[in-house]
Order: C-alpha cells, then structure tokens, then sequence
C-alpha cells in the first residue's frame, strides 16, 4: 500500500508580516534613493532577516515535529519562491548593461552577476571592500549581499536542525547557542572590521535565529510545562522546569506591537552609515520587528496598520521591488556619470514599483504557485546555472570589448581601468622587496622597473602611486630605478599601538606602523635612493599632520635623500566617465573644475609648506595642477582623452605621463641633476 505524500508543513498566512515586509522594502528602497530623508532605512534588511528566520524555521521546527520534513521539497520550494524574480533581474541587467556599460564596468556586473547566481554575493563584496573599492553606487547587484546571507543561512540551518532533531538534542536549546555564539561575533567583529562583520554570514546569522526563537516560541510556547532536556552526547541530561506561559491578554500584544513600531522607527531616525553596524545597534531593528511579530495578528496597530489592502500589496511585491530598485537607481548613476537628479530617482523608484508588480502577478506568483512539477525546478536551475556561465564568459573577455559603443571609445575606454590598475605591483618588486603581510593588511603598492637598487622612491598614498608610470616611461628619467612602494600617506607615525586590531583600511591602526618601520628599514638597507617624491600630502590638515609630515622629511634628509613634494591636486567632483557620451546619454560633461577650488588648494597647501620649508628649506615643491589648471578653469578631457581613471580622482596612464613631462621640464631648472645626463 503506498504512503500517501504529506507536504512540509506551512505557517498560517499573516498579512501584518506582509506589512511589516512592506516597511522593511520601503525603507530601504528611501533610504537607497533619498539617503537625507531615511538615514537609518538600510535596518530594513534586518527586518526581512528577522522575518525570514521566523517563517523558515516554522516551517522546518513543525515539519520536524510531524515527521513530514523533507531535504527535496524544503528547497525545491526556496527554488521556486527565489529563482523566478532574480533571474528576471540578472537577464535584465546583462542585457542592459550590455547596450550601455563600457568594459570595465560589465566586467564588474559579470563577476556580480556570478556572485549572484551562486548566492555568494556577500563574499564578492567583502573581497572588493577597502582602500580601492569603486563606489557603492556603482555596483549595479550591490544589494545580492543580503540574499546571500539568507541563501546560505537556508543551506547550513535546516541541515543542523535535522542533525539535531535525529540526535534527539533540544531545539530550542540549539538555536539559543547559535544565536549567542552568532551575536557574540558580531559584537566583536564590529569593533574591529565593520566590513567583514556586515557581510559575513557567522555575524548575522543571529537575526535570522532572533526570527527562529520566535517561530519556537508560537509553536510550542504554551505548551512548555513540566521539563525539557538538552541532550548532548557523553553529558548528562539536564532538567529544566517551567511553569505553564499564561495566554497575554489584548493589552499586551498591542503594548508589544507598539513599541516594536517605536523601535523600528528610533532605528530609522537614529542609526546611520556612519556607525559600525550591525554590532549592538542592529538589536534595535531585531528587537522591533520580534515585538511586532510576536503581537501576532490579532493586535490592533497589525490588524488595522500592517495588514491594510496598501501595505499587504507592498508586502506581497516587497521581493521583486527589492531586486529591481537597486539596479535602476545604480544604471542611472553610471549613465550620468554623478548621483542623478531627483526626478530621475523619483521615476526610477516608480518604475521599479511597475516592474515588481509584473513580476509578482506574471512571474513569481504562476511559478511559484502553479502547478509543482520536478521539471519546473529543473528548469530554473539550469536557467540559472546558464547566466551564471554569461556572467563569467562577460568577466573572462574583459568585458566583452567588441561591442560597437566599447569599440569606438576603445582609446579612451583603455584609460578607465579602475583603481586597482596594472601599475599598482609587480613581481619584480614583490619577490625583492617581500612585505610579509601584504596579504593579511590589505592592498600593498609595490612596483619597481629595475632588479637594480632604487635610486627613486615614490612614497605616499595612491596618489603616490599614480605618478609611477609617468615616471618610469618617460626618457627623461630612465637612468633611474623608480621604486613606489607602501599604501599609507607619507606622514611619520610615532609609535605602534599594540592593541590596535586590524580593520578592513590598509593604513589604521598597527598596520601604518609596520609599513613605516618596513620602508625605513628599506631605506637605510638599501642606501642608493637619492630622491624621494613625496605625493598624496593633504592641503586642509591640522597641527598633527604638519609634524609628522616634517619628521618624515627629516629622516629622508638625514638619510642624505632630496625631497620633492607634489602638491594635492584638484579633483572632479563626479566619475570622470560623466564626461563622455555613452548610449542613453548623447550630452557630455565639460569635465571642468572651478579654478576656485585650485585656490583652495594651493592657499592651503602654501601655508603648509611654508611652515615645513622654515625648518626644511632645502625640500622642493611642484605644482602639478599647472598641467590642468589656468587663470579659469580646470580642464580634465586632454583634450579628449581623461586625466583620471577612477572616481577617486587617480590619474590615467595618459595624465600620469603628462603631470611628469610637465615635471621633467621644471627639474630642468630646479632640479637638474635629477634628469638623464
């Protein structure tokens, strides 16, 4: 006789969790679109943790309890509810990025789109974070992180559950661990690397088990009387006893929904970007939504509120609105080369509303609602294993650079590699001038043109850096070995702190120190460098800075090394890639600069080096903005082709070239002996 199939239990439908979806979406997507209006909208994401903890672990904590759990179907019903609406997304974005993105960038989305597909975005992302990290705003999947970290908590929480519940161990118990242990990393991870914290799963997972306790906490709350045991193998059984939780009356829940909806509006007036999130503050979203959750749906704010035909619809669209909003609002940062105008984010969140609407009544719903056939999920996973494969032959070509817009642009386009361009290392200079933990303190410049001893140094930030190709492919200086090594700014650093953990930037904390004490020693080692260019100086800096400053070209003189220190130079204030034409965008940029702010800099920048040369007056100082700047204006297109590479401001290959023949014929008079004989 055969069993007949009994199908994974399900929660019963609330519409206020609906609602309280359709705050979370809609803070996020106001807080993406309008960040001064919705400082702290980003908890949102915390609220859909919360929540998704709760339904999945109804789901799995009641299956478990009737016997009815099943591997197969628990994911096969993920594939069906997940998969519809982001492959839709991820199609869109190639296709469109394809029409509209240069090379650099669909390389980018390419990568993103493969992080995407194997839900390991947050890893992507915590790998891209740092010193060189290209804007948020830039990354058009930025927001896949958090689906990640669901995705992944869907792979590892049903299996240890299932562990658990064939070994008899107390639920309960083991989901009150895992979230302390979880909690308690997060806590720690917050004061030291804030990046690696937000998107590591071992740090969030906390949130999703907050969701979990309650699920617990609805299914057999009640019911808790006499003892329970927490089983563990080769320990004695330990007996906890209870007495029996009493019904909470009206007042109650609706004391709870309510100050879930004060918390939940405190974390959206006071957090912010700022703050080393999620660490304690992230208790004021979990907590918020666990008290509004756990009013249940008879309360009067969720019954009258959260589940109103409005916010139920948002609720019900909130998955779909989420994945579109962001891609829409980051093509329209690229295409305009700056942060858009209001209107263009106004008609971006609208469309994105239109596009998840679509998607939920065309898509999403018939899939995941319709008939349930094996092949379906068949289906949708080689359907998504195929764009996976897009997303890499897109980042394996580069980029596809044989895509006519690319084609035309390609002089230009050659020019925007992004900050982490060729000229940052190589292994010439790494495996002569090994840092032992490059890898372990973030991004380390190291590049060098000649196995000889370096008798020029280029010392300072990426801005240092930048300089390097100018120097070391123009004739004027080929007789030098041009050495650019370290990440940190020149300014000398007094001592280490030992205490001082390491965090996600290449210059905090012990790490400055240790590059410090590596490049002196280089020096002194070494003792061939006759001249160091010192770049990257600040121009508004304090007391603080100009000492350090000053040490550092003191032991540079000491060490009988000429000193020459290129001014900060004026920056553009968006992409420069703002500054060409591209498909959806017909009118470019002028790319000019207000000679205004070239005042600012070279006021300051004169006060600080006036102060530096009273004690110093040997140091040379070189005005690099000359190459750019006139009585006017700043002009960056030269003339067509761009002085920077980056949004940071870092010089291309081209301007970098430029600044130092520029330079080359000022060292003619000022600094002779530095050119080739």
């Amino acid at each position: 006789m055969t069993v007949p199939h009994v199908p994974l239990s399900h929660p019963k439908y609330r519409p206020d969790i609906d609602g309280l979806r359709a705050i979370a979406v809609v803070s996020v997507v106001a807080f993406h679109a309008f960040p001064s209006w919705i400082g702290g909208g980003f908890i949102g994401v915390d609220i859909f943790f919360v929540i998704s903890g709760y339904l999945i672990s109804s789901i799995i904590f009641e299956s478990l309890d009737k016997k009815v759990f099943s591997f197969s179907e628990f994911y096969a019903r993920r594939i069906r509810r997940i998969f519809p609406a982001l492959l839709l997304v991820l199609i869109a974005c190639l296709a469109f990025g394809w029409f509209t993105l240069w090379a650099d960038e669909y390389k980018q989305l390419g990568k993103h789109v493969m992080g995407g597909v194997g839900f390991v975005s947050n890893f992507v992302l915590w790998g891209e974070a740092g010193y060189f990290d290209n804007s948020a705003e830039t990354k058009v999947l930025l927001h896949l992180w958090s689906l990640g970290i669901e995705e992944q908590f869907y792979i590892v929480w049903p299996v240890l559950l299932w562990v658990a519940w064939k070994c008899k161990f107390n639920l309960f118990a083991i989901t009150v661990v895992c979230a302390i242990l979880s909690f308690a990393l997060n806590i720690k991870g917050a004061g030291q690397n804030a990046i690696t914290t937000f998107y590591s799963p071992q740090t969030r997972f906390w949130e999703l088990l907050c969701g979990s306790l309650l699920a617990w906490f609805f299914l057999y709350g009640k019911d808790v009387c006499g003892r329970w045991a927490v089983g563990l193998h080769g320990w004695r059984t330990i007996a906890v006893h209870y007495q029996k939780i009493k019904p909470r009356d009206g007042f109650l829940l609706n004391v709870s929904s309510l100050l879930g909806l004060l918390l939940l509006a405190y974390g959206f007036w006071r957090i912010d970007k700022n703050m080393n999130f999620p660490g304690v503050w992230a208790v004021v979203p979990v907590l918020g939504t666990m008290l509004t959750i756990s009013a249940g749906s008879s309360a009067w704010i969720n019954r009258k509120i959260l589940s109103n035909r409005i916010a139920v619809w948002l609720g019900l669209i909130s998955f779909p609105l989420y994945l579109w909003h962001w891609p829409l609002l980051s093509f329209a940062r690229i295409v305009e080369g700056e942060v858009p105008s209001r209107d263009v984010r106004i008609a971006a969140v609208a469309l994105s509303v239109v596009l998840a609407w679509l998607t939920y009544r065309l898509v999403e719903h018939p899939v995941r609602l319709g008939r349930c056939s094996p092949w379906k999920v068949v289906a949708l996973v080689a359907l998504m294993v195929t764009i996976g494969g897009a997303g890499y032959i897109v980042y394996d070509s580069d980029g596809v650079k044989s895509r006519s817009h690319v084609v035309k642009m390609n002089s230009i386009n050659a020019q925007f590699v992004g900050p982490l361009w060729k000229f940052a290392k190589n292994d010439l200079c790494e495996s002569k001038y090994p840092f032992a933990d490059t890898e372990k303190y973030g991004w380390w410049f190291c590049m060098a043109n000649s196995p000889e001893k370096p008798t020029l140094l280029l010392l300072g930030s990426s801005f240092a850096n930048h300089l390097y190709p100018g120097f070391a492919l123009n004739d004027e200086f080929k007789h030098h070995s041009v050495l650019s090594i370290g990440t940190c700014d020149a300014g000398w650093v007094e001592r280490s702190d030992p205490t001082t953990e390491l965090t996600s930037l290449p210059c905090s904390g012990q790490r400055r120190f240790d590059q410090q004490e590596f490049i002196n020693h280089l020096v002194v080692k070494e003792n061939s460098i006759r001249y160091a260019v010192i770049g990257g100086v600040r121009h508004n800096t304090d007391p603080g800075y100009l000492e350090r400053l000053r040490k550092r070209i003191d032991f540079l003189e000491k060490n009988n090394i000429k000193v020459i220190v290129f001014s900060p130079h004026v920056r553009l204030k968006y992409d420069i890639k703002g500054c060409y034409a591209r498909p959806l965008k017909e009118t470019e940029k002028t790319c000019l600069a207000s000679v205004d702010d070239y005042a600012e800099i070279a006021n300051n920048f004169h006060r600080l080096m006036g102060s530096i040369l009273k004690t110093n007056p040997n140091v040379l100082v070189f005005d690099q903005n000359t190459v750019f700047c006139d009585a006017r204006v700043c002009q960056f297109k030269l003339p067509v082709m761009p002085a920077f590479r980056d949004e940071y401001s870092h010089y291309s290959e081209f301007a970098s070239r430029l600044v130092i023949e520029e330079f080359a014929r000022w060292a003619k008079i000022h600094a002779p002996d530095m050119l080739a004989p």
